[in-house]
């Protein structure tokens, strides 16, 4: 009897493990490198989006994306190319040993890189394309009331980056959003203006070119960060060399570990470099990227995204210019409805921080001391910082701009959209609808979130608290008393001072309110 349950238990054990590899999908493990459909598909990613109140439309919808999957530039190109003159060598070697070639993969004889011959590199590939294209019938889809109007430069605003990955972005993602719209061939597309800055001078979009204490600071942090990773590399490259009875090197490693993301993600192949690795060893090289991305693009230095502040300050005057245009009655088409920028990872993750996203428990407060955060946690650990889904090809963040209508007045929301999907903004000044899920923030939020650096718009005031109780007014605007809910609104001076708004409840940090209304914290994305 007891033999026969041993047999079940370990036949159990089996099919588990089993249907784990089975279910381990190395496409989703690439960090940046990963391709944006297979991104939304990472659970980890998944926050529910509810209904929009019914009195509540958009009005404007600021957006910031990184361009599509691309191919490797040409510096990694040539890395490759060295690549398969080592392969070659350690092969030669391997046979002039008389050592057994039995455990060596198939494909590793006579491979040569798939970029072999190429000059430039870089560039968008067909991939990133489809990706951007769909990305411009999806958004406008979604928000068909913003995009309705005949299009015009000032009232659809499009910029990207002189980096030409950037800008055919911009144009796939444009030939998407308008198509349909115009006269030009068979799919009566229709010419749309996209704006760049020269490199030298874009703090928007490539802030980090224009920054000389970044490039210092990185210049200086480099190696810091190869030190940090080195001991994974290490410890894997002694792996792959016992495994496979190759003497690889380190710079080995770390090069087949790049072959894999570009095999992976550019060209569908996960049997052959990623093969190489086990399920744990990719786990492990995934988090030695996002090591990397959250010291030299992310949290771990405050530098990093307060160079993001004039970009941000571009959002903000943007919403206030629309809140402007409702509140004054301007007529349709005589103002601007959407703001769309292309750039690069270098972009996103900074801005992402900048407004608050990925953070857990009191790291809020920290940030808005400056300090760096703890590192992201190594596996077998969980953690929030991926690349996979801070900023894979054609990440995005969307902040779409609502006027809410109650007794005749307007109130204005943000809902902050990553990737498509509504996320968490670890920070008290949010606001947030516990019963729907839906993410909204205001002016002095963003304010906060760039750590003082930027001064509220003087036409604008914030009036609200994180408040688990709801709102009460004195006077008789929109008056929101509902438990579930916790809301931010922003006011004009005068409805202010005509309201006289008195707040009742309490401030408390996001995720501590409520535990048992069905809030997500930022750790199950």
């Amino acid at each position: 009897m007891a033999k026969m349950v041993f047999m079940l238990l370990f036949l159990n054990l089996v099919v588990y493990t089993s249907i784990a590899e089975e279910t381990f999908d190395v496409r989703q493990h690439l960090s940046t490198v990963t391709r944006y459909a297979v991104s939304k598909d990472i659970k980890e990613n998944v926050f529910d989006s509810s209904k929009i109140p019914d009195q509540c439309s958009p009005i404007h919808l600021n957006l910031v994306a990184r361009h599509g999957t691309r191919a490797p530039t040409k510096k990694r190109m040539k890395d490759l190319e060295i690549l398969s003159t080592q392969l070659k060598s350690l092969l030669q070697n391997v046979k002039e040993n008389h050592s057994s070639l039995e455990k060596l993969p198939s494909w590793l004889w006579g491979w040569s890189s798939p970029w072999k011959g190429k000059i430039k590199g870089g560039e968008l590939i067909v991939h990133g394309e489809d990706e951007m294209y769909h990305l411009g019938i999806r958004i406008r889809e979604r928000f068909q009331e913003l995009f309705s109007d005949e299009y015009h430069p000032d009232v659809y605003q499009i910029r990207a980056t002189q980096i030409p990955r950037a800008s055919a972005s911009a144009v796939a993602f444009g030939m998407g959003m308008f198509s349909g719209r115009g006269k030009l061939g068979a799919g009566n597309l229709r010419a749309f203006a996209i704006l760049s800055e020269s490199r030298a001078s874009d703090t928007m979009l490539r802030f980090h070119d224009c920054c000389q204490n970044y490039k210092v600071y990185r210049k200086h942090q480099e190696p810091a960060v190869y030190k940090l990773k080195e001991p994974v590399l290490d410890e894997i490259t002694h792996s792959l060399a016992a495994r496979y009875g190759l003497n690889f090197t380190i710079k080995d490693t770390s090069t087949l570990w790049f072959l894999c993301k570009q095999e992976a993600s550019l060209l569908d192949i996960t049997d052959q470099a990623c093969g190489l690795f086990s399920n744990d060893e990719v786990k492990l090289l995934e988090w030695t990227d996002d090591l990397e991305m959250f010291i030299l693009k992310g949290y771990g230095k405050s530098l990093n995204y307060r160079m993001g502040v004039p970009l941000l300050e571009d959002v903000i005057l943007s919403m206030e210019n629309a809140i402007k245009a409702k509140e004054e009655g301007y007529a349709p088409g005589s103002y601007e409805k959407a703001r769309l920028r292309f750039a690069h990872a270098e972009t996103l993750v900074p801005f992402s921080c900048l407004i608050g996203l990925f953070l857990e428990g009191s790291e809020f407060d920290q940030i808005q001391r400056e300090e760096p955060l703890k590192f992201p946690p190594k596996p077998p650990h969980k953690r929030t910082w991926r690349g996979s889904t801070v900023a894979p090809f054609a990440g995005n963040n969307a902040l779409v701009l609502y006027s809410c209508s109650e007794n005749g007045t307007s109130k204005y929301f943000v809902q902050v959209l990553h990737n498509e999907k509504p996320i968490p903004v670890a920070s008290c000044l949010l606001g947030k609808s516990l019963a729907n899920n839906n993410l909204y923030t205001s002016f002095l939020t963003l304010n906060e979130l760039s750590h003082g650096l930027i001064q509220p718009p003087n036409h604008f005031i914030a009036i609200s608290k994180c408040n688990a109780l709801g709102w009460s007014k004195s006077g008789p605007d929109w008056q929101l008393n509902q438990p579930d809910h916790v809301y931010m609104v922003w006011s004009s001076v005068e409805q202010v001072r005509r309201s006289n708004p008195v707040l009742i409840g309490f401030s408390v940090p996001l995720f501590a309110v409520h535990t048992s209304s069905p809030v997500f914290p930022v750790s199950r994305l």
